[in-house]
């Protein structure tokens, strides 16, 4: 196991898993521009580590993100630091999506505006009963375009437009029934569920894993025919590397599979 402990992000590693907690838990882990650089750092810093093959996001405190951290904001009142801070978001959420290993959230208390977004963002999302989402920017006269941009992609158009147009929260439940979520778990549960998830996913072959969530994403933008070509293309290659070739005799001679993840 391994450990990084700093003032905004915490990383523990375990059994192929590396977990990052948010560490600005009293104010809910709101987004500043230190966090969500440190964040990217330490996401680049995983995609070249051949030991972790899953990564957990969640919250230290009351709750998992409350989306950008407004006081920092109008501390500033500078359009060059809120073009940074929009751009540095951005920059996140896109890192998120272009990890080679899948990332996982783990929502409990609130996941509002950008919060909602890295919900959006990542490949699964479980959540306590308790949790709540939504994208209230419209509240205060500030539309949550950015987070629009991951919940339109997450969820359908009415549902995106439900949440950005109303400001409302929603509950778990209501979260999973739109797909924002795969799971409510119950609170005193959500730890174990994602555990068990994350090291389920952690068990399969990193190569495999990376190709999958790399193509998914790639063929998600496409039409359907030249999606069916990219994809064609895509198990081609993965078939011909060492662990497609190791798991399928494995499958064959009923044994468990030895992974090179390559």
């Amino acid at each position: 196991m391994s450990e990084l402990m700093s003032e905004l992000l915490q990383r523990v590693d375990a059994k192929g898993v590396a977990t990052l907690t948010l560490s600005r838990g009293s104010s809910y882990n709101s987004l500043s521009i230190a966090l969500m650089e440190t964040l990217i750092s330490e996401l680049d810093l995983i995609d070249n580590d051949m030991s972790v093959r899953t990564v957990v996001i969640k919250g230290a405190g009351k709750g998992f993100c409350a989306g950008h951290d407004l006081k920092e904001m109008l501390d500033s009142g500078e359009e060059s630091f809120y073009s940074c801070t929009f751009n540095t978001c951005s920059k996140m959420m896109q890192r998120i999506v272009s990890l080679s290993v899948p990332v996982i959230a783990q929502v409990h208390g609130v996941a509002t505006a950008a919060g909602c977004q890295l919900v959006a963002s990542c490949d699964l999302a479980y959540a306590a009963e308790s949790a709540r989402f939504g994208t209230p920017g419209v509240n205060i006269g500030l539309f949550c375009s950015t987070p629009m941009v991951a919940l339109s992609r997450a969820v359908s158009q009415k549902h995106s437009m439900e949440l950005l147009l109303t400001g409302r929260l929603i509950s778990a439940a209501r979260a999973e029934q739109m797909g924002l979520i795969n799971q409510v778990v119950p609170d005193d549960e959500l730890d174990l569920r994602v555990t068990d998830i994350a090291i389920l996913v952690a068990s399969k072959s990193r190569k495999a894993l990376s190709i999958g969530k790399t193509a998914f994403y790639l063929q998600r933008e496409q039409p359907l025919k030249e999606a069916y070509e990219t994809c064609s293309q895509v198990m081609t290659e993965n078939i011909m590397t060492e662990d497609a070739i190791e798991g399928i005799d494995a499958f064959i001679t009923k044994r468990t599979p030895i992974w090179k993840h390559r």
